[in-house]
């Protein structure tokens, strides 16, 4: 029996292997207040379409292997990718989304004499529709919140579609084919120099032809030591 239990554990050890490696796990944070967790990150592998999301201490755990591409986005902060050259648990700090408006320069100002009339057909306006075919009060709660959802779902849907053009324009394949490079630090370039969302958008149509030539030759022209994927820190209580 004892044989039989020592061949058991023998034979499902490398599946408990093998389940280990096809998860990445780890904590997103905001990249000013490094101790401040974010909830709610929608954290997409854009290869196998996966999703999940941070939980109230901004932790993940999300199926993938190497040479997957991770997103993380959240409503207020810039998109980022993670192109995966291993599967140690990881901390991600994303920065928070700045709008930047154009300076106006006001030189003169005239203010209208009509500023003040009150129009005389105008309707005082109501927050509670009272219908009696309605059936009593109808109230119309919420729809700020539902409309600043709707936002932020159409804003994670824009991020994970710019996100899965560049994964078709930026590849080890595409990038193989038009600078004829295939040295295994290739993975270092894709990790250091893949564009990010905020870069495509920028560009429209974005011309990866241009920026994988310009890009790469500014790679190969960096020292041998900064040409490597700098490595993220570890969480505690990881090997």
């Amino acid at each position: 029996m004892l044989k039989k239990l020592y061949l058991l554990c023998f034979l499902l050890l490398p599946l408990a292997v093998w389940a280990q490696d096809t998860y990445i796990t780890g904590n997103v944070f905001d990249n000013e207040q490094r101790g401040l967790a974010l909830q709610d990150v929608a954290v997409r592998n854009l290869s196998t379409k996966t999703l999940v999301v941070t939980d109230k201490n901004g932790r993940f755990a999300l199926g993938a292997k190497k040479g997957d591409i991770i997103s993380f986005a959240l409503s207020g902060y810039q998109t980022d990718t993670v192109y995966l050259t291993n599967l140690f648990a990881k901390n991600i700090y994303l920065r928070a989304a700045v709008n930047t408006l154009n300076t106006v320069n006001v030189t003169t100002a005239k203010v209208s004499p009509l500023l003040d009339t009150k129009d005389p057909e105008a309707v005082a306006a109501r927050r509670v529709d009272a219908s009696k075919n309605r059936g009593g009060l109808r109230l119309n709660l919420g729809y700020g919140k539902w409309r600043r959802q709707q936002a932020k779902e159409a804003e994670l849907e824009e991020a994970a579609d710019i996100n899965e053009e560049i994964s078709k324009n930026f590849n080890k394949a595409v990038i193989q084919k038009l600078v004829n490079y295939k040295e295994k630090d290739l993975d270092d370039y894709i990790g250091m120099y893949r564009p990010t969302v905020a870069q495509v958008k920028t560009e429209t149509p974005f011309n990866y032809t241009y920026y994988i030539a310009t890009t790469f030759n500014e790679w190969k022209k960096l020292p041998a030591e900064s040409r490597k994927m700098p490595a993220l820190p570890k969480l505690k209580g990881n090997p």
